[in-house]
């Protein structure tokens, strides 16, 4: 498959592929879109715990803190 890149785009791909990170262009593209996808993702459970926040609907540092401890046997003063 053959794909028209703009030529920084071009190079980048080239660069790639010569360090021997792809074999092809296909296999890069794959990898890009991947990751493209992993990382609207994550900003999309960034975007939904901020607002689960704003909404009430989270727990203060200092609870997660009680419950780790007595989850673990930690002395408040350790």
């Amino acid at each position: 498959m053959a794909y028209a890149f703009p030529p920084d785009l071009d190079r980048l791909i080239k660069a790639q592929m010569a360090a021997g990170n792809y074999v092809t262009e296909e296999e890069l593209l794959r990898d890009a879109v991947s990751a493209l996808a992993e990382r609207q993702a994550v900003i999309a459970d960034i975007r939904q715990g901020l607002d689960d926040l704003q909404a009430g609907r989270g727990r203060s540092l200092s609870e997660i803190d009680a419950e780790f401890r007595k989850k673990y046997n930690i002395a408040q003063d350790a």
